[in-house]
């Protein structure tokens, strides 16, 4: 399961703007923060309600109740709200998705950047702890993405990094808290790079912030190190995700790390629009026609050299 992708509603959702204390509102979902639902609660009946979640019909909004606590507040909240309301078929739709998720964390600590914060240090600590001791990852997406995190960590050298496609940044903030090295997180999400760009300060860490598309990053040929593009190739279809590949060749002067999940079929629910496999990954890289390594590992791994 990857993380949730905020990019295709970055021009509609303000993760950082101002909403009540406990409740997140805009023209299409309501989010509140309630106490957990008994039997006989007063109100109208909802259309469902599930363990952490109570779903109503409110005039033309979906409101959606919850019930989480500060320290449940993790990017583990993508998977409950796909198992629990948009697998069914309760909620349907990437925008929807962002909202409803967005709402949840907004609603569940009051102030937008103490709320975020408090997700963000809640997933990161997560991901060491899974990195310790790993947990079921058929139920949580930071236990599936947990050895992704930590073989990228592995594979990047000293050096300027460019990380393309970041959406939360997770592994920008893990980097940039490595010593020797300078980090640079990009998206074409400026709003979810802006929310980066505050969490990380309020972290105390430096990092740098591009709000651009993949293909198109305004830096000079052979100006980082290295280039990541950790599950970002799945979102994209076969002729921008080629331009992005290129684009990332453009830029590195070391190596260029990408990785995909592998899968039958691309998850739509997650904004995938088409599927690797080992042989497909081996294709991508001989048409790139540069020296390339492509493994296996938690899904697919292909490590290009530049020049």
């Amino acid at each position: 399961m990857s993380v949730p992708d905020l990019r295709r509603a970055a021009q509609r959702i303000d993760p950082l703007g101002p909403q009540q204390s406990g409740r997140y509102t805009d023209h299409v979902v309501a989010v509140v923060r309630e106490r957990p639902p008994r039997d006989g609660d007063p109100g109208p009946a909802p259309i469902v309600r599930t363990e952490h979640f109570c779903l109503r019909r409110r005039g033309r909004r979906v409101e959606v109740g919850h019930w989480l606590r500060p320290d449940q507040l993790d990017n583990d909240l993508a998977g409950l709200l796909g198992e629990e309301l948009f697998a069914p078929g309760w909620l349907s739709g990437p925008d929807i998705f962002e909202r409803v998720f967005t709402g949840v964390v907004r609603s569940c600590v009051d102030g937008p950047l103490t709320a975020w914060t408090t997700f963000y240090d809640n997933t990161l600590t997560r991901i060491r702890e899974c990195w310790e001791e790993p947990a079921d990852s058929d139920h949580s997406s930071i236990a599936g993405f947990a050895p992704v995190y930590r073989r990228t960590l592995e594979l990047v050298d000293g050096g300027t990094v460019l990380d393309m496609g970041s959406c939360f940044g997770f592994l920008p903030l893990m980097l940039a808290r490595r010593p020797g090295r300078t980090v640079i997180a990009s998206d074409l999400s400026r709003g979810t790079m802006r929310l980066l760009g505050a969490v990380a300060e309020s972290l105390g860490l430096q990092l740098g912030i591009l709000a651009c598309d993949a293909s198109r990053v305004p830096r000079p040929d052979a100006s980082v190190d290295t280039v990541t593009l950790i599950h970002l190739l799945e979102h994209l279809d076969p002729q921008h995700g080629d331009a992005v590949l290129e684009e990332a060749l453009r830029l590195a002067r070391r190596r260029v790390i990408a990785a995909v999940p592998y899968e039958d079929e691309p998850t739509a629910a997650y904004g995938h629009v088409r599927s690797f496999d080992l042989d497909q990954l081996k294709h991508l890289g001989q048409r790139t026609g540069r020296p390339f390594e492509a493994s296996s590992y938690h899904g697919g791994w292909l490590v290009l050299t530049p020049r």
